[in-house]
């Protein structure tokens, strides 16, 4: 079968989707690969275990910082030549992590891999704008957004069993100098082979001529975006001072003349009118919800699975190797969230979608509140949560690029990693904070105390909640195709519906 999601030149073709598939496929290498080799990696650079977070926060950093810019070029120049260009910039800085030896080259490299961030919101407004030829771009890009998220976590997957077995096939700790860089070359050549994939295999998209980059609307959303997240980076490391605070208050108020400035441009860099329509804004605030738990709680659920309830009275007590089996799960059930999507966008609504997935990744992380005693517990509440988290993965850039005008559907997709990438960091220090100030002394190790992870679950729940809320505001057939038409126009005449009839609907029979 040539076409898979459509039938007319110019459609989302199933080689389309194959390229693009190994693309997130070695995505989901680069941040599986490295994690099981962190404690050699700290051995190898002559460092301290919690050095390492300096280097996550760096490249998340640099993600949330370049995502925005590089997906309004890709609007703007074409989608393919700005996924060239990521694609050099991630593999200059593999080869580069490959031959770091000190602590400053690994920091810079590290940051600067932090490019391929941009693939997924440049794959999916590719995406839709090849399904906009045929009328069929939201379905296409919400099946192909599925696909892509299993690419993704089956390379998560990969990674993370292939980390291990390629540095033990070169030696391992026993050989650690002379085994690290070959190991790290791996992905590496990985990050190189994509360039191609994508030279000779994906074809570019069609932006919209005459278009200018805001220069200092950019800068002026850099400039807050860095102030608000290094906030939180200090907030993390430092706690909560008012030094720290002023910082991010000030990184919120530089949003005031931003958006003044915004809303007066003829080609703004983020359109703020588009922003604020009911079916652009609670995705974006969903995603900045749902990644409190997406990015920010992984790590207290390692820690608690590792806690001895011999010496605590709460945890798992699990060894290294069955904490990867659990994360393992949890990616096989995102992975089956994400084949689901549409599915069940196409049962109900795709609105109708996103609402259930919401209230899955509630009712997991609230569910560890009463059940958290026992590892089968916890292998469930992780699943349930997976399963709606696999379905936000490729739902929001996808429900973004739809809601988007022609032009803007890059940077729409952009915006919902960045605001999920500032919702992780916002957890990640909030939880690292809640669960230091309940940690434990017990046999000269620290622990921290149950109610702490409590917290965190709490705080998890409560925020899915919130984001299902917010998107029973969605307007019924927003995303979706057109099987109402009479709503549809309804929409078309109220004043907040300023987008074209193309963003919001094709023929969902006609594209199955």
């Amino acid at each position: 079968m040539r076409k898979l999601l459509g039938s007319r030149a110019g459609s989302v073709t199933a080689s389309l989707i194959g390229f693009l598939f190994f693309v997130e496929f070695v995505s989901g290498i680069l941040q599986g690969f490295y994690v099981p080799l962190i404690p050699d990696l700290v051995d190898y650079l002559g460092i301290r275990d919690a050095d390492f977070n300096i280097f996550e926060g760096s490249q998340l950093l640099l993600s949330a910082l370049v995502v925005p810019i590089l997906a309004k070029l890709g609007d703007m120049y074409g989608h393919k030549r700005i996924l060239l260009i990521s694609t050099v910039l991630t593999a200059g800085a593999t080869w580069w992590l490959a031959f770091a030896g000190d602590f400053t080259s690994f920091l810079i490299a590290w940051t600067l891999q932090g490019f391929y961030v941009v693939w997924l919101p440049l794959e999916i407004a590719l995406i839709f704008d090849k399904g906009r030829r045929t009328g069929h771009a939201a379905s296409a890009t919400r099946k192909a957004a599925a696909l892509l998220i299993v690419g993704l976590e089956a390379g998560a997957i990969a990674g993370a069993l292939g980390g291990a077995a390629v540095f033990g096939a070169f030696g391992g700790e026993a050989m650690l100098q002379q085994s690290m860089v070959p190991t790290m070359m791996v992905p590496a050549i990985a990050v190189t082979l994509v360039f191609f994939v994508i030279l000779f295999g994906v074809p570019e998209s069609e932006p919209l001529p005459n278009r200018t980059l805001d220069w200092l609307g950019f800068s002026l959303l850099t400039m807050g975006l860095l102030l608000i997240t290094s906030g939180l980076t200090f907030l993390k490391f430092n706690g909560p001072q008012l030094w720290v605070f002023a910082i991010m208050l000030l990184g919120v108020l530089v949003f005031v003349p931003f958006t003044k400035f915004e809303l007066r441009h003829k080609d703004p860099a983020i359109d703020l009118r588009v922003l604020a329509q009911p079916n652009m804004w609670p995705v974006q605030l969903t995603a900045f919800l749902i990644g409190i738990s997406i990015l920010g709680a992984q790590a207290p659920l390692s820690t608690y699975a590792g806690t001895d309830p011999g010496e605590v009275g709460y945890g798992l007590g699990l060894t290294s190797g069955s904490i990867s089996i659990l994360i393992g799960l949890y990616l096989i059930s995102m992975i089956v969230g994400a084949l689901l999507f549409p599915l069940i966008s196409r049962v109900f609504t795709p609105r109708t979608a996103l609402i259930i997935a919401a209230f899955f990744v509630a009712a997991g992380y609230l569910l560890f509140i009463p059940f958290h005693l026992e590892a089968w517990q916890v292998f469930t509440n992780m699943a349930i949560a997976g399963l709606g988290s696999g379905v936000l993965m490729g739902a929001m850039p996808a429900a973004a690029a739809a809601a988007a005008p022609r032009g803007q559907t890059g940077v729409a997709s952009a915006l919902t990693n960045t605001t999920k990438t500032i919702g992780g960091s916002f957890a990640s220090s909030i939880f690292a904070i809640v669960l230091t100030i309940g940690a434990v002394q017990v046999a000269g190790s620290t622990a921290s105390s149950l109610f702490g992870y409590m917290m965190v679950w709490t705080i998890c729940g409560v925020g899915a909640l919130i984001a299902a809320a917010l998107l029973f505001m969605v307007p019924k057939l927003s995303f979706a195709d057109a099987s109402d038409s009479s709503e549809l126009d309804a929409a078309a005449a109220t004043p907040t519906a300023l987008l074209p009839d193309a963003r919001l609907s094709d023929s969902e029979s006609s594209s199955s």
